[in-house]
This record gives structure tokens, C-alpha cells and sequence, in this order.
């Protein structure tokens, strides 16, 4: 291999050895990950529906929250109910939103300084778009505080796939 092509095959594989390191742990929480939240509204979206199609409870518990952070973080640690309440939620968050595939439709202003983000989600031959709402919260990480459950109130009993 001449010298001018190794350098610039080298140069190549640690740029993109570099761009993947440097993004991929912030984007999107990693199961078992401290980390919560993501770096942008799209993200949080994005992992929190990543981690609905794996079924990771706890995954999704690091995205779902407020203003104030994630509730599996904020919620008092001795307040065993909270935490029993938060689970259940996102259970059944996980059978509401259990999909195929999805994409992401929009983005746009919500209320109180939150951002919606309308997504296509598709199960089977059935095609939902609910909103999502995602908020910002410490150290400029963003949560999804709300979804618009409505939307999806039947997927719930359909099977993924069929």
C-alpha cells in the first residue's frame, strides 16, 4: 500500500472510529447505564421507542421524567409505592407503544417550554401518531414527560407483527 493511501485509509478509520465514540453514548442511554435522558428532544424519542421494541423497563425509566429529571431519580428512595406506580407505568406505557417500526413525523413547540415531537408508529398493517412531550431538565438533558396514550389505545391488544 503506497504511504498516501495508508495515511488516508488510517486517517479515515480513526475519524469514524471517533465520531461513533463521541456520539453514541450521549444520544441514546445504554441498558444498565447510569445516564439518563438525551441531548435533544428527537433523541429522548428515539431511545425511549428503541427501548419499548427491547422491552427494557429500566431503560425506558431513564428517559421518562420532568423538568427535574428522571422520576426513577427524583422520586424518594424509600418511597417503595412511587417506585411500584413509576414501573407499572411504564409497563403499560410498553404495551400501548409496543411497535414494528416508527418514525419520526415532526417537531415543534409545546406547551410550557416543552417540545412535541408527532411520531408514526406502525404495528401489523395499523398505523398510529401520537405525540410525544418531551421536556428539558438538568444539565440540558431532555425527558418524556407525557404521550398522547389516546392515539394508541388500541394497539394495546394487537400483537406486534400481525
Amino acid at each position: 500500500m503506497e504511504p498516501y493511501v495508508r495515511k488516508s485509509f488510517w486517517m479515515s478509520a480513526l475519524l469514524l472510529a471517533t465520531a461513533a465514540c463521541a456520539t453514541a453514548p450521549a444520544s441514546r442511554p445504554v441498558s444498565g447505564s447510569t445516564a439518563s435522558g438525551a441531548l435533544a428532544p428527537r433523541l429522548a424519542v428515539d431511545a425511549f421507542l428503541d427501548a419499548v421494541r427491547v422491552e427494557d423497563i429500566q431503560a425506558m425509566g431513564a428517559l421518562f421524567g420532568t423538568s427535574r429529571g428522571a422520576l426513577r431519580d427524583t422520586m424518594s428512595s424509600s418511597d417503595r409505592d412511587a417506585a411500584n406506580q413509576l414501573e407499572k407505568r411504564l409497563i403499560i406505557l410498553q404495551c400501548y407503544l409496543a411497535h414494528d417500526s416508527y418514525r419520526i413525523l415532526s417537531e415543534g413547540p409545546g406547551e410550557g417550554g416543552s417540545r412535541m415531537v408527532r411520531v408514526e408508529l406502525v404495528r401489523g398493517n395499523e398505523r398510529r401518531q401520537p405525540a410525544f412531550f418531551a421536556v428539558e431538565g438538568p444539565g440540558g438533558r431532555w425527558y418524556i414527560e407525557n404521550v398522547e396514550l389516546a392515539a394508541v389505545r388500541d394497539f394495546c391488544g394487537l400483537q406486534p407483527g400481525s
